[in-house]
């Protein structure tokens, strides 16, 4: 399919043969091989009804944005649809825990104020569930603070609203707690957190210390909870971009169910995308904000040491090589090149054993190249209704079992070139070895999507004790257009917090410094908005009063700058 109406990667799998598919790491995602069918992120006119013909099936979400669960063979006829405006396929999410450093630990929040708790707000988990029963998130008499799970792995008894998962309430939380054992309380609620990484999160955040006898508190202890767990019902599958919109879209229209102001956390990302904030996942963000009192807070990921993005200029007359490392036994891997469409020129590819791909021929489909043991599947994309960037897109596919290894090369022939900047993403989330890698890497825009959403107050993480930037923490700023990201950089390294089972565990990551934020703003909203000080206190606002109380960490020369934003987010010190 060659539709300028959906995104590369979509037309791409769509040109694809089933063997490409399956070998490679994003063409399939968001297909369910079984039934044939496609969840997309689509963003229409009109009303949703009107486009549930042919057995599609639409989930209408805030701001003329939705899931659009279709068959594979209506997809290019629900394309020329005039009400339909963009589709894009789903993207993998990645949790943003980082595992290389995990010692003893100090207490990130035993400098809480005793003034200020989150009383009266709503903190909204969205991540990979919770260990409801653990102590902390529990009240003194025993009963849940949480209000809502919905968990989208088990199906059954979805949302009102919603088709997948299955949503539980306090009341039914209560009676699995109250069940005698163990097989009883999960035929109640089978909820379960099997990562930890949710638990981590929300502990944070809003743990309210009642197992350590307050020693171990969150941020925000008095907060009311929220929480969704993400993903399908595939024991084998993985969170994406469709069920993130999904549960943002559930946790707003909740809040405003409950008539609270609600705090959304989002501790994952991903590294495909152009990270100038206009994909259909960040504006759908930044829309569906603005339908409530809401404050969006997410983690920039752990991207900033992992060698996975080059970028450079070229220049009129000169070409442009950059190498990359791949290493021994990659199954699959694949390469973004963002650029601005106005700058011309020529890319060709250079095999570890000398032979040239190319120049690539710059038209609008799929090309494909076979040599040695790699098949090279590229898509030239075009600029999108919301971005003047192109996209140029490679899949390094096994001819039997893995891609050859060694030292390719990408080469950038100058034609016509206006500004001349461009960008190369390497996958995310450690999906490939540590041998695949630039050679030249540029640590900076290597923060993680949705944190490149204009609306999200963007965390980055740093060092409490060392008071210096986490290495591994994503770094701003976004791609053309420049904005400011992060805003702000909160304690990453060596988090003590709740762990599945009960009992406390030591974290790493920006996962871990983001609900600090998220706490922090819980407690600017009670008090702004429950105790009557600012009713407008959410928002854009909240990350305006963060940004004026940051302080500058030692080290640092410039401010804001790309490592830690306007800098280290005081009211966890205060607070």
């Amino acid at each position: 399919m060659n539709s300028q109406k959906a995104g590369n990667t979509l037309n791409l799998a769509l040109d694809a043969t089933f063997r490409e598919r399956e070998a490679s790491m994003n063409l399939n995602v968001g297909y369910e091989k079984e039934t044939q069918r496609w969840n997309l992120i689509i963003r229409y006119f009109g009303e949703a009804s009107e486009l549930e013909t042919d057995g599609i099936f639409i989930t209408p979400l805030l701001g003329n944005y939705g899931i659009a669960d279709i068959p594979q063979n209506r997809i290019e006829r629900f394309a020329q649809n005039p009400a339909v405006e963009y589709i894009e396929a789903p993207k993998r999410l990645y949790f943003a825990a980082y595992e290389g450093r995990q010692v003893s630990c100090v207490n990130p929040v035993q400098n809480q104020s005793p003034y200020l708790f989150g009383k009266g707000i709503l903190i909204a988990c969205i991540d990979s569930g919770v260990d409801y029963t653990h102590p902390d998130f529990r009240n003194t008499d025993g009963t849940t603070r949480i209000l809502r799970l919905w968990d989208q792995t088990i199906p059954g008894n979805p949302p009102k609203g919603y088709r997948i998962g299955s949503e539980y309430t306090q009341e039914q939380i209560d009676r699995a707690l109250e069940a005698d054992t163990v097989s009883e309380r999960e035929a109640l609620v089978p909820n379960r957190d099997t990562s930890g990484h949710g638990t981590a999160v929300l502990g944070i955040a809003a743990g309210n210390g009642r197992e350590s006898e307050g020693t171990e508190r969150g941020v925000a202890p008095e907060s009311s909870l929220l929480v969704v767990k993400l993903g399908i019902p595939d024991p084998d599958g993985f969170p994406r971009t469709t069920e993130l919109m999904q549960g943002v879209d559930y946790a707003i229209r909740t809040a405003q169910e409950l008539q609270m102001p609600v705090v959304i956390n989002l501790s994952f990302g991903n590294s495909y995308g152009s990270h100038d904030g206009r994909s259909l996942v960040e504006t759908y963000l930044n829309q569906a904000v603005g339908y409530g009192r809401v404050t969006l807070c997410v983690g920039t990921g752990n991207e900033g040491n992992q060698a996975g993005h080059a970028a450079g200029r070229v220049r009129q007359g000169e070409n442009y090589e950059v190498e990359l490392g791949i290493g021994p036994y990659e199954p699959a891997m694949n390469l973004q090149i963002w650029k601005n469409y106005q700058d011309q020129m020529e890319l060709s590819l250079v095999h570890p054993d000398g032979t040239v791909f190319g120049p690539l021929e710059q038209i609008l489909g799929t090309q494909r190249y076979r040599h040695a043991g790699t098949e090279l599947l590229i898509y030239y994309g075009k600029p999108s209704p919301y971005s003047t960037s192109q996209e140029i897109y490679i899949d390094f596919l096994p001819i039997e079992s893995y891609i050859d290894s060694g030292i390719w090369r990408i080469r950038l022939i100058p034609r016509r070139i206006l500004q001349g900047e461009f960008s190369m993403w390497l996958p995310g989330g450690k999906t490939v070895g540590e041998a695949t890698r630039f050679y030249r890497p540029t640590p900076e825009t290597t923060l993680t999507i949705p944190s490149t959403a204009l609306s999200a107050i963007s965390v980055a993480a740093y060092d409490s004790r060392r008071q210096s930037y986490a290495d591994f923490s994503g770094r701003g700023y976004t791609r053309l257009p420049l904005q400011i990201k992060p805003d702000l950089a909160a304690a990453g390294v060596d988090i003590q917090t709740t762990r599945v089972g009960g009992g406390y565990q030591t974290v790493t990551g920006t996962s871990f410094a983001t609900p600090f934020v998220s706490g922090a703003a819980a407690l600017l909203m009670e008090w702004g908005i429950v105790r009557g000080n600012d009713p407008y206190l959410y928002g854009e606002k909240v990350k305006s009063y963060l940004i004026n109380g940051a302080r500058q960490l030692e080290g640092e020369r410039e401010w804001p700058n790309e490592r830690v934003g306007w800098g280290e987010d005081v009211i966890i010190r205060l607070h």
